[in-house]
């Protein structure tokens, strides 16, 4: 017995202490670098999520499909291929194949020379300018302004007829596969739902106020006029009389039955991609800046689009902005052009229990 060590003893050498000094000290390094895991990863998150990015503006870092390869000319040839790169050249040029540069009169659609990458930029590709990447599986799709479930081609018939400013495209008809084709090539790699990050146009901070059409031509007038001109009309290409740069308005530009005639909805698109070379990460222009000269643009005299009263079988869907009546709400056609929208917001949230953004 008296040969086993005197554990009492060893507290008095002062071995113990020493272990549990370094122990302390090892539990306080291992408390520092789990917060600063946390702090990494809280603050990776807030990047990933746009929180405490310009307006508090939820932005979603873009999806990997933006990086894949989308330059045509690298397919192989065959007949699937050689589909795909017709509809990109329609996409691309579409005044050549399909609109008023076409010989066959039977095949002009487009009633302007503005391209589907006029809005759609490079080549439906960019995220926030409405990329058209997975947009076709994300069809069958509901649209308040036919109040139905649409097909692809009835949604680029659309396009057809307000952005183009022309008429409907036979959905049997060459350019319209061509087209689908390029587009569900531009999908491949998305999800069954095709849902992707980057979708549509950023959003934006509406200002509580009317459009400032003067601010708005101030705007215009610092970054706009170097490529769409003092009177709006573009620049055009000196080897084809295409345009560089499109018009904004008159009668070579997109139709008052648009998308893009509204405020709303020009904001956002102007305030991820303008001036040219802009991306939604790095805007140019503010929220406000955004807003006044969509307004200004939009009140620019362009074609009219035939029908639009039938536009909105559910005038209850109709968004706030849209600048033509007839509307089911107390406000004014100027207000529904110009602003400002909170009201007209507030009005269907309380009378329809809606949330209109747009």
């Amino acid at each position: 017995m008296g040969n086993y060590p005197k554990y009492s003893q060893v507290s008095n050498s002062g071995e113990v202490p020493e272990l549990s000094r370094q122990i302390r000290r090892l539990m306080v390094k291992i408390s520092i670098g789990v917060s600063l895991i946390l702090i990494l990863a809280t603050t990776l998150l807030m990047f990933r999520f746009g929180i405490g990015s310009v307006n508090n503006q939820l932005t979603l870092v873009p999806d990997d499909v933006y990086h894949m390869d989308y330059n045509v000319h690298n397919l192989s040839t065959s007949i699937k291929n050689e589909e795909i790169k017709l509809g990109f050249e329609i996409f691309r040029n579409t005044p050549l194949h399909v609109g008023p540069m076409q010989k066959d009169s039977t095949k002009i659609y487009a009633g302007n020379n503005l391209a589907c990458a006029s809005c759609h930029i490079d080549g439906g590709t960019k995220p926030f300018a409405a990329p058209l990447i997975g947009v076709v599986k994300r069809f069958p799709q509901f649209r308040g302004r036919e109040n139905k479930m649409g097909t692809i081609e009835e949604r680029i018939n659309g396009c057809m007829e307000r952005s183009m400013n022309g008429r409907m495209m036979p959905e049997a008809s060459h350019e319209m596969k061509a087209l689908i084709a390029y587009l569900d090539w531009l999908g491949r790699a998305t999800p069954p739902s095709g849902k992707i990050e980057g979708q549509g146009f950023l959003k934006i901070q509406i200002p509580e106020r009317a459009v400032d059409l003067k601010h708005g031509e101030s705007v215009y007038k610092e970054h706009c006029v170097i490529c769409h001109g003092q009177d709006g009309q573009g620049q055009l290409l000196a080897e084809n009389d295409q345009y560089l740069y499109p018009p904004l308005w008159g009668s070579d530009s997109y139709n008052n039955g648009a998308g893009m005639t509204r405020v709303i909805t020009a904001a956002q698109f102007i305030k991820g991609n303008m001036p040219f070379g802009t991306t939604y990460d790095k805007p140019v222009l503010t929220d406000e800046q955004a807003y006044d000269v969509a307004g200004y643009i939009n009140q620019k005299v362009r074609p009219t689009k035939p029908n639009r009263e039938a536009d909105f079988p559910d005038l209850v869907k109709k968004p706030v902005s849209t600048p033509y009546g007839p509307y089911v709400d107390p406000f004014s056609p100027e207000q529904h052009q110009l602003g400002p929208f909170q009201p007209i917001m507030d009005y269907y949230l309380k009378e329809h229990q809606l949330r209109k953004t747009k």
